[in-house]
């Protein structure tokens, strides 16, 4: 796994969990952008990205198609560090 460069930001909660999970499955960003945009989510390799480093807010919509694809409970993509 290739490390963080930039601190992790402040614009939301979800994105360290995002990109925690997605490399523990071995998913790339790509593969994550392909296939959110086959379930109908407008997102782009930045705006993923951006997610991920906590530099921009998710949309509620956009965190019901990561969860599913990543398998997992919505509530695990909201967990703060000290849950």
């Amino acid at each position: 796994m290739k490390p963080r460069k930039a601190k992790y930001g402040d614009k939301n909660i979800c994105g360290a969990n995002i990109e925690r999970i997605r490399k523990l499955l071995g998913m790339k960003q790509a593969t994550l952008v392909s296939k959110m945009q086959l379930m109908g989510v407008d997102i782009n390799p930045s705006s993923l990205s951006k997610l991920e480093g906590q530099t921009r807010s998710a949309t509620d919509i956009e965190l019901k198609a990561i969860a599913s694809i990543l398998g997992v409970a919505l509530e695990e993509l909201l967990k703060k560090d000290s849950e």
